[in-house]
Formats: C-alpha cells, structure tokens, sequence
C-alpha cells in the first residue's frame, strides 16, 4: 500500500520522501528518499513529520503535504489543491462529497466547514458533514511547534490528530475535490479495495 501512496505521490512531480520507523521500508525505497526514525514513538503522522523536518533530507524545504500511507487512491488534485491553499492558510487539507452510506459509519471522517475553512473534523457523528481525506499541507511554523501543543481530550477520543490545531486555535483551510476512491482504516477496508483492484484487472 505504501508503494501505491508513493507512486502516486510522485505522478505530481514535487519531491517525495517516506517517512517510517520502519528499516524494511527503507530497504524497499532506498535510503536516499526515507527518513526512519525507530526511537520516538510518534502518535500520528503529523508528529512523525514533525520530526522529520528538522532534519538534512527535509531541511531546506518550506512547504510541506502529509499524504496518509492508508490513501492509495490518492490523486495529484489532492497534493495540488493542499499545496495551493497554503497561500491562504499556514494547514490547509481536502474534503469531498460524503457517500450516502458513509453518512452512519463512524470509522469515516467528517469535516464541517464555512467556505474554505474548517469548523470541526469527527468520527462520531453521523447524518452530515463532507468526507475529510487524509492529506494535509502544512507551513514549515507550524509543524515545528506541533509537537509542543496539548494532546486535548477531544483529539483522544476522535482519534483525529487535526483537531489539535483546531483546538489549539489554528485556522485550517479546507477545499473540495473531486474523489472516488477509497481510504482504508480496517482491514475490512483493505480487502474490499483489494477485491476491487483485482476486478479491474490490476495486480
């Protein structure tokens, strides 16, 4: 699956890096794009890159995407539109239109927003919102000092580490895009997008 997220990655042209605490990763990849960090353990994928950025592989870069490894159907739009709105927001992410059976299911992420911006993410809701996809772009500022903010109790029970930027009062700009994919948070997931793959003839 992370070979799928990459490849896709790089149909955008922008430099692509993994980053793990995996040693096997970097063996598949090669070193020269994989930053691996086996002794903090990272909560999310935020934090991971958080920690990446300070060092020499992601130094000298500015502008930063987070593409989830459980995003294989990830499109250049999405990397695109998350590095545009950067201009407008310091985080920026993507949302599209909810299925109407995600609506009940509380594994799928929600986000309400007012025009380009973000008014809260949840899993445990149901019945409304867009369906948030996890890719996100950060400023180089303010992924510096997330790790430094307070895990809250809503980001503990949502399992969701985006509201803490919301609840530590950062703006988040959100756009929509156009997505027919699927994102993959059970292995229930990963068997049926599997099971299609396979349908479409691919291996």
């Amino acid at each position: 699956m992370i070979e799928r997220v990459y490849e896709a990655c790089k149909q955008t042209g922008h430099d692509t890096f993994v980053l793990t605490d995996d040693m096997r990763i970097g063996r598949i990849f090669g070193w020269e794009v994989c930053w691996i960090d086996q002794e903090v353990p990272y909560e999310n994928g935020t934090e991971r890159c958080a920690g990446a950025i300070s060092g020499d592989l992601l130094g000298k870069y500015s502008h930063f995407v987070n593409v989830q490894g459980d995003m294989p159907d990830v499109t250049p739009e999405m990397i695109d539109k998350c590095l545009w709105h950067l201009k407008n927001y310091q985080i920026t992410t993507v949302c599209t239109q909810l299925p109407e059976e995600q609506k009940q299911d509380l594994n799928t992420v929600k986000v309400v927003r007012s025009a380009d911006k973000c008014l809260w993410f949840g899993r445990g809701f149901a019945g409304y919102g867009e369906w948030h996809l996890g890719v996100y772009g950060y400023k180089r500022n303010p992924l510096e000092l997330y790790s430094s903010m307070p895990v809250e109790t809503e980001e503990s029970v949502e399992q969701l580490e985006q509201l803490r930027w919301l609840k530590g009062g950062w703006d988040i700009g959100c756009l929509p895009v156009e997505f027919s994919g699927m994102e993959i948070n059970t292995p229930q997931e990963a068997e049926k997008w599997n099971d299609r793959w396979k349908s479409m003839g691919r291996n």
